[in-house]
């Protein structure tokens, strides 16, 4: 990595001397202005509007137009020059808690590093002092002709300086929708909340991507090789009538993906216990399918007790015939008796 400022911070009467990096890169992917007839690149010009002479790069300054008109043309040097105490320090203000800092604020961030030995042992005690507190250092710093209010604060084990909007910077919501006072139904409160739990997890940064990037280099390969090229389809917005509808439908998408995901597939995501309707009603079919369980081994534990029944109206059935029949009526008894109790000898008379 290459540091890209150098300077110190002041913290009180304490300087620490650092050097800036740049903590994040853009994967945007860029393009160029091409003639779409054949490709050709367009080459932008820099023409004079006075002289209408074409400028060289060199030859280019920065300047600033005056209320009357007259321009002030300013130097790399004269910028350089410019007396403000953030141009080479951050300053440190305050140390405000963590929470206070409204994200809408932050833009680039940069990490921190000591310059030197002598840096090293001031730059830890400022860390750890932050860490344990829990809070962040607002601070000034003079960045590319531009003073920027900062967040200095930890992250991992580094320094980390975010470059923070100015108050002024931050736009005010300028549109009235929200005042038309929509009425929100109970029932889909409480579906909306559902889906929120539901959805509940962990961030965790490495398991997002970037698909619009994906699927542009997916495109241009397809335009490069004459393939086809995949059109999404555009999806339509709910209609407030059909919002409960679809907030349903979304928590119950959202239940079969956490079971989906419960043995570990998505880190961070878990089923909440009581989050819906739905949810309460697992338990109770539970319950129910128990209690059916055992009408359906009924017929299998009464069986015993049929064998014994008809054991019994055979044996007296026996009894009847042999009174008539004598021995051969005894034998069929017999047959009858074993035929009704195979898998259970019970002691039986002799026959008559």
């Amino acid at each position: 990595m290459r540091a890209i400022w150098k300077g110190s911070v002041s913290l009180g009467l304490v300087g620490i001397a650092v050097k800036l990096y740049s903590a994040t890169e853009e994967k945007d992917i860029r393009f160029h202005q091409v003639h779409a007839a054949d490709g050709g690149r367009i080459s932008m010009r820099r023409v004079c509007s006075v002289d209408g002479e074409e400028v060289p790069y060199a030859e280019v300054a920065k300047g600033i137009e005056a209320d009357d008109g007259a321009v002030v043309v300013l130097t790399d040097e004269d910028l350089a020059e410019v007396p403000v105490a953030t141009a080479k320090t951050i300053t440190v203000l305050e140390f405000v808690p963590a929470e206070q800092v409204d994200p809408v604020l932050f833009a680039k961030a940069y990490y921190l590093a000591p310059d030197g030995a002598a840096a090293v042992k001031p730059y830890l005690l400022l860390r750890e002092s932050l860490r344990d507190s829990d809070r962040v250092g607002i601070v000034k710093i003079a960045l590319r002709q531009r003073e920027h209010l900062a967040a200095l604060r930890v992250r991992d084990d580094v320094l980390v300086v975010s470059m923070m909007l100015w108050p002024d910077e931050v736009r005010e919501p300028d549109f009235d929708l929200l005042g038309k006072g929509a009425t929100l139904r109970p029932q889909e409160r409480k579906m909306a909340a559902s889906l929120v739990e539901t959805m509940a997890g962990d961030f965790q940064p490495d398991e997002q991507t970037d698909d619009y990037r994906a699927a542009l280099l997916e495109l241009v390969e397809a335009k490069l090789h004459g393939g086809e090229v995949a059109r999404a389809a555009p999806e339509r917005p709910t209609k407030a009538a059909d919002l409960l509808a679809v907030l349903t439908a979304s928590v119950e998408q959202a239940q079969g993906r956490t079971v989906r995901t419960s043995a570990g597939e998505a880190p961070g995501r878990r089923a909440p216990a009581k989050a819906t309707a739905g949810k309460k009603a697992a338990p109770a079919a539970k319950k129910a399918a128990a209690k059916k369980a055992p009408a359906r081994k009924a017929p299998a534990k009464a069986a015993p007790v049929k064998k014994a029944a008809v054991k019994k109206a055979a044996v007296k059935k026996a009894a009847a015939t042999r009174s008539a029949a004598g021995k051969t009526a005894g034998a069929t008894a017999k047959a009858a008796s074993k035929k009704a109790a195979p898998a259970k000898k019970a002691p039986r008379k002799k026959a008559a």
